[in-house]
């Protein structure tokens, strides 16, 4: 089976990390399928003669297409130039994947909305059934009835053209539910890279890692501060290492000074994902004080490395934190997160490396990601067909 990913999120020129998971999934379906990447991108400084660029490797055929954006002041006609040019740079795409790939039997579309409108225009001509499956959180934290009236449309009317859809969680497939985006829907979860690793043994107790964007309304990693200058002033043993960057890391390195933090916490910016595993391997515990997620990459990636986690309930970690691999506390409770910091250092023993790795590995493998989505896709031909 040839299948198309058309992502909305994925790694390249622009971001080697952005929707690096998305790309997990394809490697996974590459063990089960053909699988082509046809990705559409802005590029403000953009080399016209670089238009595209073709990456293989992976078992992956990935085609970036790049167009530079327009920065017309008026929004509506800057909207609508862009729009235009994603198009154009999609159809440019198209061709080279029919010349070098032939035409797939399948599109699978990853994030609303224009992968999936690329996906429709490529149905009605070809009659290639598509899937789309959901990541984004804004169908939980208000964002999608914020972009108005005619993107809502559209959204439905894509989703209704779907041959079928899935969600990276029961959580936000509920949401597409509850906005009247479908009636039904899979869940298929992202994988979780390090299983493959050997099991790490425990950290040094106290040592904390945190890993996010440092985009604060979303991931509040400045709770975790507040809670740790509580759990310090009862246990001196805590300290904590923050993997990630964002527009608010100057702010919550004012904040680590201001609450006398300066010695017990360590700011180390972005990495490579194996990096990333790399420090959650010598870590402790893992903290997600996250205000929403849709599925938590980096809660699966803790318990791939056996470590116990404490986790909000904000959507995603609830499907992984289980009382044998972790606590879950209410979102925004720094209370509750300082409490929790307290309980697993006191019940440090009780948490078990290889108990708490085997809560992911069945699910969330490779080959497990693959298995489901080439379920899903039997499914959608068949209904393409029908």
């Amino acid at each position: 089976m040839h299948v198309l990913f058309i992502p909305k999120w994925y790694p390249g020129r622009n971001d080697p990390q952005l929707g690096d998971f998305l790309r997990k999934q394809a490697i996974a379906v590459a063990g089960h399928a053909r699988v082509s990447v046809l990705h559409v991108a802005a590029m403000k400084e953009l080399d016209q003669p670089r238009t595209q660029e073709l990456v293989e490797q992976d078992g992956l055929w990935e085609l970036h297409c790049y167009y530079r954006p327009s920065t017309h002041t008026f929004a509506p006609l800057r909207k609508a130039l862009n729009a235009l040019r994603y198009r154009k740079a999609f159809l440019q795409g198209w061709e080279r994947l029919l010349r070098e790939r032939g035409l797939p039997e399948l599109l699978h579309v990853h994030i609303l909305l224009r992968p999936a409108l690329m996906a429709q225009m490529v149905q009605r001509r070809y009659r290639i059934p598509y899937l789309v499956s959901e990541q984004s959180s804004g169908y939980l934290d208000g964002s999608f009835h914020a972009r108005g009236a005619l993107y809502g449309r559209l959204a439905k009317r894509a989703m209704r053209g779907a041959a079928g859809i899935t969600a990276v969680s029961a959580w936000l497939g509920d949401a597409l539910v509850k906005h009247r985006l479908c009636e039904h829907y899979a869940v298929v979860p992202n994988v979780v890279p390090g299983l493959e690793r050997p099991l790490p043994p425990r950290g040094t107790p106290g040592q904390l890692l945190v890993v996010a964007d440092l985009v604060d309304k979303t991931k509040n990693v400045s709770g975790v501060l507040r809670a740790l200058a509580r759990a310090r002033k009862l246990d001196a043993r805590f300290e904590l290492t923050v993997v990630g960057d964002g527009p608010d890391r100057q702010m919550l390195e004012d904040m680590v000074r201001s609450l006398g933090l300066a010695d017990a916490v360590c700011f180390l910016g972005r990495l490579a994902n194996n990096e990333v595993l790399d420090h959650t391997a010598k870590c402790w515990a893992v903290v997600i004080n996250s205000n929403v997620e849709t599925f938590s990459v980096v809660t699966g990636e803790a318990l791939a490395q056996g470590k116990p986690v404490i986790a909000t309930r904000c959507g995603g970690p609830i499907a992984f934190v289980t009382p044998q691999n972790g606590l879950l506390i209410d979102v925004g409770d720094d209370a509750a997160l300082a409490a929790a910091m307290l309980e697993l250092l006191a019940q440090n023993e009780r948490y078990d490396p290889a108990t708490i790795r085997q809560s992911v590995s069945e699910r969330f493998s490779y080959d497990a990601v693959g298995r489901a989505f080439m379920e899903q896709y039997t499914k959608a031909l068949t209904h393409g067909r029908a």
